[in-house]
């Protein structure tokens, strides 16, 4: 990859220095939010064995998911956000090319498996201990992890073979594929073939595997013939499936059209995609916590015995 310089320059979210300190209040807010949401889903799962099951277990994966690639955009992001001159290197935006694109491939898969999980549970559950065991869970979990970086490494080789002359100014706030090969002088032909394939496919395969998991689930649901068993089996799919919307909803609209879009000079419609942007990459991973601890009666239960047997006001009160 050639360019003028070793560094290139991040436009940021805005040129409005007026929205400087409320932008980086508001980050900083999202982002400790999905620290501490994030880190509380995993230390709850982890402290309490009623939840040592393999939805669970796909759950704490997905906490882990997002506190790492919200961690790889969110803390640069708040530190460029009072610099005048937003800079990095090119090895480090490549890298977090890789880390991000990477994790969030990956989130698209593990979100798949998770909805395979919730099909076996209901559809087959004299058969979900077998099927679902915990070398199965631990074997889905590293495949989902190997199709993302993969599919993001193969990518980033092609978006590197690219000559970069033009000017070394990433009209985003982090490195991301449509942004950089913006740059390029070559023909970016390839490039969007293949970022169209491998974006399809993982789509594809994920998709598919979604929408055959609750089709299933919902033939079963219907067939139960008690509304509280209804309503029971429901209730188990209902934060995968408000994950899936939120999640998936953004990802088509930012990568699923022809890359060439983003290579239109049209303020708007880049203005729109960092806004996109945040959400997919900052938001979403602070929103998951959330699904997850107040629309399920298990985890909320988890949480206050865990509250209660480390009461910290009775800990205080035995110190006098």
């Amino acid at each position: 990859m050639y360019t003028f310089s070793s560094e290139l320059i991040l436009r940021g979210l805005t040129d409005n220095l007026n929205l400087n300190v409320p932008l980086f209040l508001v980050f900083l807010f999202i982002y400790i939010s999905s620290i501490v949401g994030n880190t509380g889903i995993i230390v709850t799962i982890w402290m309490d064995p009623a939840l040592h099951t393999p939805m669970y277990f796909f759950v704490s994966q997905l906490a882990m998911l997002d506190l790492f690639y919200t961690s790889v955009i969110t803390p640069n992001t708040l530190a460029d956000i009072n610099r005048k001159i937003k800079s990095i290197s090119v090895i480090d935006c490549a890298i977090q090319f890789v880390l991000y694109g990477g994790s969030a491939t990956t989130e698209s898969y593990l979100l798949a498996v998770m909805a395979y999980d919730r099909f076996v549970a209901i559809c087959q559950p004299l058969q979900y201990i077998m099927t679902m065991s915990k070398s199965i869970c631990k074997y889905l979990v590293a495949a989902a992890y190997s199709a993302g970086y993969i599919n993001v490494c193969i990518q980033a080789c092609f978006t590197l073979r690219l000559n970069y002359l033009k000017d070394n100014i990433i009209d985003h706030f982090y490195c991301d594929i449509l942004p950089i090969i913006k740059l390029t002088c070559s023909d970016t032909y390839l490039n969007e073939v293949v970022i169209f394939l491998f974006g399809g496919f993982a789509s594809v395969i994920c998709l598919s595997t979604i929408l055959f998991s609750y089709i299933n689930i919902l033939v079963t649901i219907l067939r139960i013939q008690s509304a509280r068993g209804r309503s029971k089996a429901f209730s188990t799919c209902a934060s995968h499936l408000t994950c899936l919307s939120i999640f998936y909803g953004t990802v088509m609209f930012t990568y699923l059209r022809p890359p060439s879009d983003y290579m239109l000079d049209n303020d708007k419609l880049h203005v729109n995609d960092k806004i996109i942007s945040v959400f997919y990459a900052v938001v979403i991973p602070t929103i998951n916590p959330l699904i997850y601890s107040l629309r399920n009666t298990e985890v909320k239960e988890a949480v206050r015995k865990i509250a209660n047997k480390y009461n910290f006001f009775q800990i205080f009160k035995r110190s006098y």
